[in-house]
């Protein structure tokens, strides 16, 4: 007898998966998340943006890239929700939205009840630490196009900002400073450059190389440092002109995208010291620095640019949260790029 089962579709450990996931879930939601007993859609009291005079509603969607395929090969699945949660939400922070709400999509070759749990315990986990709620999601069985052992995941994030405190190109002039807030890591874009250096240069994931002080594969599933709540306490504390997610692309193209076509933003590369694991890709791989520019963050995740006499007020508030910051350059007459000087 033919059957949905028999064509590699489980449903019942779908439903497994569910269970699993839902305490952990739960522990993201906001006072603004409504029930809906269907399970069909997640509901957000819109009541809230009553006390916005024009709230303009933002919205955000990315995935992790090849990097799960690092976490299939070490089987650990709990904190690349957490990358997910990063990539999206501190997309909405730059024009100065509060993250409100997310939702995940997850398509796997098979699905294993605790592997999924696992995967969106760490989306759940990601929210807690932006401050929004996991309110929604999926999760496909794709057998045949998928193997066993592979998934997949993306989701989508809304935020809210109010209309004449939205953040950007326009209030950045010459005279202000870029400030540079530490990332964890490489956080989740460069990772087909990684796993290209591990397969020519024949490193081990279990490997303890000199420069590191933990294996290869911890290093590289370090989890995306979530920046928003640190850069909504430093909206509310000191002015800030704009911020910029380095991303793809790396640092001077995504700071470039926050910059008026009047003003560049100079760079001193001397500032900050990139963390080891950029040395140890740039040395296995013989990458030259260019190719470093443009693919990892270096180091640095998140930029704000804000007024240079607000700069010491606004290291300090990010260093008592955690968050190692620095002056890495300054505002100039220019037109449109950033470099370094």
């Amino acid at each position: 007898m033919t059957s949905y089962a028999a064509a590699g579709v489980d449903i019942d450990a779908g439903d497994r998966a569910v269970e699993l996931m839902k305490s952990r879930v739960a522990r993201s939601h906001r006072p603004e998340v409504v029930t809906d007993v269907s399970g069909f859609a997640g509901l957000f009291d819109a009541s809230a943006f009553l006390r916005y005079r024009r709230p303009l509603l933002a919205t955000s969607t990315d995935g992790v890239g090849t990097k799960v395929m690092l976490a299939q090969r070490l089987g650990k699945h709990d904190t690349i929700g957490i990358d997910l949660v990063g990539m999206v939400v501190d997309d909405l922070v730059v024009c100065g939205a509060e993250p409100l709400f997310m939702t995940d999509y997850i398509a796997c070759g098979k699905v294993v009840p605790e592997r999924i749990a696992e995967i969106v315990g760490g989306v759940a986990e990601g929210c807690r630490l932006a401050g929004c709620a996991l309110i929604g999601g999926e999760t496909a069985e794709h057998p045949g196009a998928m193997g066993a052992d592979e998934y997949d995941l993306a989701g989508a994030g809304t935020g809210v900002v109010e209309a004449s405190e939205m953040l950007g190109p326009d209030r950045v002039k010459p005279g202000d400073v870029v400030l540079g807030l530490a990332s964890s890591g490489i956080h989740s874009n460069g990772y087909s450059l990684v796993r290209h250096i591990i397969a020519t240069a024949g490193l081990g994931l279990e490997q303890v190389l000199p420069e590191l002080s933990r294996t290869l594969g911890e290093e590289l599933l370090e989890p995306t440092r979530v920046y928003s709540l640190d850069c909504l306490a430093l909206t509310r504390e000191v002015e800030v002109h704009a911020f910029a997610h380095i991303t793809g692309g790396g640092l001077a193209a995504n700071l470039a995208r926050s910059l008026p076509a009047d003003a560049d933003a100079l760079l001193d590369r001397a500032s900050w010291t990139p963390p080891a694991i950029f040395e140890v890709l740039a040395g296995h791989g013989s990458v030259p620095q260019a190719e470093m520019d443009k693919t990892f963050n270096l180091g640095v995740g998140m930029c704000a640019i804000v007024p240079a006499e607000e700069a010491d007020r606004a290291t300090a508030l990010l260093s008592g949260r955690g968050v190692p910051a620095w002056v890495l350059g300054e505002i100039v007459s220019g037109s449109g790029e950033a470099r370094f000087s």
